[in-house]
C-alpha cells in the first residue's frame, strides 16, 4: 500500500493539537509539524508549543529542531520535510502533516519555483525603508498593486515578509504568489488536506482565552528573554513584538495583552481566508473527537 499522506491544516487556537494526537494514535503515525514559528527551539509558551507530554505520547518533527539566529524559509521546510517523508514513508501507511503556517503548507504540497537572485542594492533600499512606519505603509501599499493576492494573505505587520514579496515582484516582474502556484511539483504520494474549523465565536473565545492562559504560564518571562534579538524575523510574531512594545514603554501591559488576542484573532482570519478554496470536510471522520478511518 503506497503513503497517503493527511494535511490537517486550520486558524491558531482551533485544537490543532489535540486533534493531531487522536488522528496519529488512529493511524499509528509521527506528528510531522507544519509551523514556522513552532520549529524554533527558543520559542515556546508563545507559540503554543504541544506540551512534554504531548511530544512524549507520539513522535513529532519540526518541533523545537531549529533556532532562531538562523534564517529558514518556506522553501528549507520544503526540502526538509520531503526528505523526512521519504525517510518515513517505507514503514508507515499514513503520515501526518499538521500546521497553521499557510506557506509551508503550499511549500510541501505545490513546491516553489526558483525566485529570483536578491539584488544587494535593492533589498538594502528595502530593508531600510521597512524600519521606518510610513515606509513600511507605503511597501505595504505598493504590494496590494503588485500582488493583491499575497498582500491579504501574508502577515502585514511582518517587515521582512512584505519586503520580501515586494522585492521578488520588482525583479520578476510577476507577483510573488505565482512562484508558488505556476507549476505544483508532482509529488510521489497521494495527499489529502482537511481544515479544521470551528464556529467564529467558538473560535475566538478559545484565543482570548489561550492568551491569557499563556500569560499565567510564562509568556511575560519568555518575552523579557528573547527581548535582545527582538530584530530578528522570528520575533516579529504576534505575542512577543505587543510584549517587546511593552518593555519599551509605548503601551501598558494591559493593552499588550489586548493587542495580543486582538492580533492573534485577525492573524486567525487570515488564515481562513488563506485556505477559502480548500473544500471543506466538516464531516470528515478523522475531524471526529474519537476520529475513525
Amino acid at each position: 500500500m503506497a503513503t497517503k499522506i493527511i494535511l490537517l491544516t486550520g486558524p491558531t487556537g482551533v485544537g490543532k493539537t489535540e486533534q493531531a494526537l487522536a488522528i496519529a494514535r488512529l493511524l499509528q503515525t509521527p506528528v510531522i509539524s507544519c509551523d514556522s514559528r513552532q520549529i524554533y527551539k527558543e520559542l515556546n509558551v508563545g507559540v503554543a508549543r504541544p506540551l512534554s507530554e504531548e511530544l512524549a505520547a507520539v513522535p513529532h518533527h519540526f518541533i523545537a529542531t531549529h533556532t532562531i539566529h538562523k534564517p529558514y524559509s518556506a522553501g528549507d521546510y520544503e526540502r526538509e520535510a520531503w526528505e523526512l517523508v521519504m525517510r518515513l514513508a517505507p514503514d508507515h501507511p499514513y503520515l501526518l502533516i499538521v500546521g497553521g503556517s499557510g506557506l509551508y503548507a503550499d511549500a510541501f504540497v505545490k513546491g516553489f519555483d526558483p525566485l529570483p537572485v536578491p539584488n544587494p542594492q535593492l533589498r538594502k533600499q528595502l530593508m531600510k525603508q521597512a524600519e521606518d512606519v510610513q515606509g513600511l505603509m507605503d511597501l505595504r501599499n505598493q504590494l496590494l498593486t503588485l500582488d493583491p493576492v499575497t498582500y491579504h494573505r501574508i502577515d502585514l505587520s511582518n517587515k521582512r515578509r512584505v519586503m520580501r514579496a515586494v522585492e521578488v515582484c520588482i525583479l520578476s516582474g510577476k507577483p510573488y504568489h505565482s512562484f508558488l502556484t505556476r507549476n505544483p511539483k508532482k509529488r510521489p504520494f497521494e495527499i489529502e488536506h482537511i481544515v479544521m474549523e470551528r464556529p467564529r465565536k467558538e473560535l475566538y473565545h478559545r484565543i482570548n482565552s489561550r492568551v491569557e492562559k499563556m500569560m499565567e504560564v510564562g509568556l511575560m518571562e519568555e518575552a523579557r528573554g528573547l527581548y535582545p534579538y527582538r530584530k530578528l524575523p522570528a520575533l516579529r510574531t504576534v505575542g512577543y513584538r505587543e510584549l517587546f512594545d511593552h518593555f519599551e514603554g509605548k503601551i501598558s501591559l494591559e493593552e499588550a495583552v489586548s493587542l495580543i488576542q486582538r492580533n492573534t484573532r485577525r492573524y486567525a482570519k487570515r488564515q481562513l481566508t488563506y485556505w477559502r478554496s480548500v473544500p471543506r470536510k466538516e464531516d470528515h471522520p478523522l475531524l471526529r473527537p474519537v476520529p475513525v478511518l
